[in-house]
């Protein structure tokens, strides 16, 4: 989502001016804007709940203060740490529960952005990423996973924004081997003010080893709070039996 164009200042002088601030939450779909040269930014959940059924097992996983760093390499390139961070899975199977906790495993990702970072009215950017298992606990993964993630903005007239995205990932599957997945979104944004926005959103995932297709509806509000502080919450609504039932989410953006 994008806000106002910011300045920074000192003694009432503007330093620099610095390109707006752009973040890849709370929305599914990423951003295709940078950050800036030498700045970091840290977008973050303050906590997120996530209920899945499926037949009679009931599976609900809190996620507290999942978090994503990023770090401006050049004009054009940063660099991202995603963490899952700490997690509880419990699992209902009639009578029977089963509560697996610990922390997730860790996502390095780099964005290219290919034009449209400081003019214009749409851009586009590549961003390969690696997953790397730590083995910290039972809810990370065993081994690597990688992919490739490819978004496109474009700012539209009246405070609209719209957002495109197609990803390939490479999947660990049940059985030892491997998947290949591919997850396409689309979302539209639009001010509410010129602190306060909204989006609603639409996701599909599909397998090529038959597994059934995944199919999400989101909607959500962000408040800029100040020009480098961004609050957000949402959900996610499952519309397919395979996705997870809901996920609602609470997060903040901060740059410095």
């Amino acid at each position: 989502m994008r806000t106002f164009l910011v300045a920074l200042c000192h003694s009432g002088i503007a330093l620099a001016e610095v390109r707006e601030l752009s973040t890849d939450r709370p929305d599914q779909t990423e951003s295709p804007y940078s950050v800036p040269k030498g700045m970091f930014q840290l977008e973050m959940d303050f906590g997120t709940l996530t209920r899945d059924t499926d037949g009679n097992v009931v599976t609900e996983t809190i996620n507290l203060a999942p978090f994503n760093l990023k770090y401006g390499l050049g004009e054009h390139t940063d660099l991202q740490f995603v963490f899952d961070n700490w997690s509880q899975e419990t699992q209902r199977i009639g009578r029977t529960k089963i509560v697996t906790q610990g922390m997730g495993d860790l996502t390095v990702r780099l964005k290219q952005n290919l034009w449209g970072n400081d003019s214009g009215s749409t851009a586009l950017a590549v961003m390969p990423f690696v997953t790397v298992p730590l083995n910290a606990s039972d809810l990370g993964r065993d081994q690597a996973e990688a992919g490739l993630i490819v978004p496109f903005g474009w700012n539209l007239p009246n405070g609209f924004y719209l957002g495109l995205m197609t990803e390939w990932d490479w999947l660990n599957d049940e059985n030892g081997g491997h998947k290949n997945a591919w997850f396409n979104t689309i979302t539209l944004g639009a001010d509410i003010t010129s602190k306060l926005a909204c989006y609603a959103e639409f996701t599909a995932t599909v397998f090529d080893n038959g597994d059934p297709w995944q199919g999400t509806v989101d909607g959500g509000l962000t408040y800029a709070l100040k020009d480098n502080v961004q609050l957000d919450l949402g959900c996610n609504f499952g519309i397919t039996r395979s996705a997870p039932d809901f996920q609602p989410f609470v997060g903040i953006t901060l740059r410095y």
